[in-house]
């Protein structure tokens, strides 16, 4: 876990992010052809309650899901019993 400073609207903030979730947002940033404060201000305009850290994981995980195609059988929970 690594913390990073970014500003948001003009203040400082630190976000504690494992660094395959820095990875991550990196990863949207260039898909998306913005900058990281660009995603970063997005999320935190929509990220509701939620902990700015936390918001971002959840982003970071809703991209990589999306990269999934739907007919895959990687979201099934395999079955113990087999």
């Amino acid at each position: 876990m690594r913390k990073h400073s970014v500003t948001i609207s003009g203040h400082r903030t630190s976000i504690s992010l494992e660094e395959e979730f820095w990875s991550g947002l990196k990863a949207i940033a260039s898909s998306r052809q913005k900058s990281l404060a660009d995603i970063i201000r997005q999320i935190d305009r929509e990220r509701g309650a939620a902990n700015l850290s936390s918001a971002i994981r959840l982003a970071v995980l809703a991209y990589y899901k999306e990269q999934i195609p739907e007919n895959s059988d990687q979201g099934q929970v395999p079955n113990q019993a087999e």
